[in-house]
């Protein structure tokens, strides 16, 4: 059988994002050590807070402080723990309705096995050596027979926290399926190949197996380029990253490509040319460097621009 191709992949940005006069006092809270939640125009008091009611749509403002302590509602075991979650050991996700609230907040157990945990077990917050007015104050849940005496906070701090930075990351392992996996073992021989549909007979780079258009299946490989047009572009003119193939100096063009015999733009870096000399129509080649797995670069061929109406419906 042929190798089966496979590759890890993450994408990781760190999301920032202002707080409103509910979360902004809940995460207050949890940095001085108090749990807050909000009432509702029928009593109801939710866990972890929010700023409109989710039954009725009204805002709702009314903190209230609830037990650090709760009940498990239910739980999962997690045998292997991710980078970043909150214990490093196997430990229990759970749903815990905290005393004086009627709904559960999702965090982590620490438990010696699944075998100590269970649903209606009695429990209560963990808290963090340095707490910063985030969710993970919440080190994590601990089993607890007793109740904790409430503060009697009303929710209003000196110094409230008004923003947080979320990181946001997701690794995932991606596996080709056949029309792209000819697709990436034609580029590591410097060729470029697309499949063409059998009913409208485009040619689509890079080939997904099935024709976009007309929802039928697609086989036959068709050779393109390696020439091709630009149809439009953008200037780039903030750093990506430091990785190899993001340490470029800005700024730089990014454009999308039409390959000779595709019906379909890819997209590529423009080099080889100043930036603002790039262009709608701009005939490019491709540059591999040795042992690259994709064309490094486009550069101009030297080939007059091509006509606006042979690349129009491409843009």
């Amino acid at each position: 059988m042929p190798e089966v191709l496979k590759a890890p992949l993450v994408v990781e940005f760190p999301f920032t994002r202002s707080l409103g006069p509910v979360q902004s006092a809940f995460l207050t809270g949890l940095r001085e050590g108090v749990v807050l939640g909000v009432r509702t125009a029928d009593g109801r008091t939710l866990v972890p807070p929010v700023e409109y009611d989710p039954i009725t749509a009204e805002e709702i403002r009314d903190l209230v402080e609830v037990a650090p302590t709760g009940t498990v509602t239910t739980w999962a075991w997690n045998h292997e723990p991710r980078r970043g979650q909150p214990l490093d050991t196997p430990f229990a996700w759970v749903l815990v309705k905290l005393d004086g609230a009627d709904t559960a907040l999702l965090h982590a157990l620490d438990a010696p096995g699944p075998d100590a945990v269970r649903t209606g077990m009695r429990v209560r917050v963990r808290w963090a050596g340095e707490r910063t007015g985030a969710i993970t104050d919440i080190a994590c849940f601990e089993p607890y027979e007793g109740t904790a005496e409430l503060t009697g906070h009303s929710g209003r701090f000196e110094e409230m926290v008004t923003g947080i930075v979320a990181p946001a990351r997701l690794d995932y392992v991606y596996s080709p399926g056949r029309a792209q996996t000819g697709y990436i073992n034609a580029l590591s021989g410097q060729r470029t190949v697309g499949e063409r549909c059998p009913s409208c007979r485009k040619v689509y780079v890079p080939p997904r197996g099935a024709c976009p258009t007309c929802g039928v299946a697609t086989s036959e490989q068709v050779e393109v380029g390696p020439r091709g047009t630009v149809t439009t572009y953008c200037i780039v003119n903030i750093k990506a990253g430091h990785t190899a193939n993001l340490d470029i100096e800005v700024p730089y063009v990014y454009a999308h490509i039409a390959l000779d015999g595709a019906d379909l733009a890819l997209h590529g870096r423009i080099g080889g040319i100043p930036y603002d000399q790039v262009r709608m129509g701009l005939r490019v080649e491709p540059v591999w460097t040795e042992g690259g797995r994709y064309p490094d670069h486009y550069r101009p061929t030297g080939e007059p621009d091509a006509d606006y109406e042979t690349y129009k419906e491409l843009l």
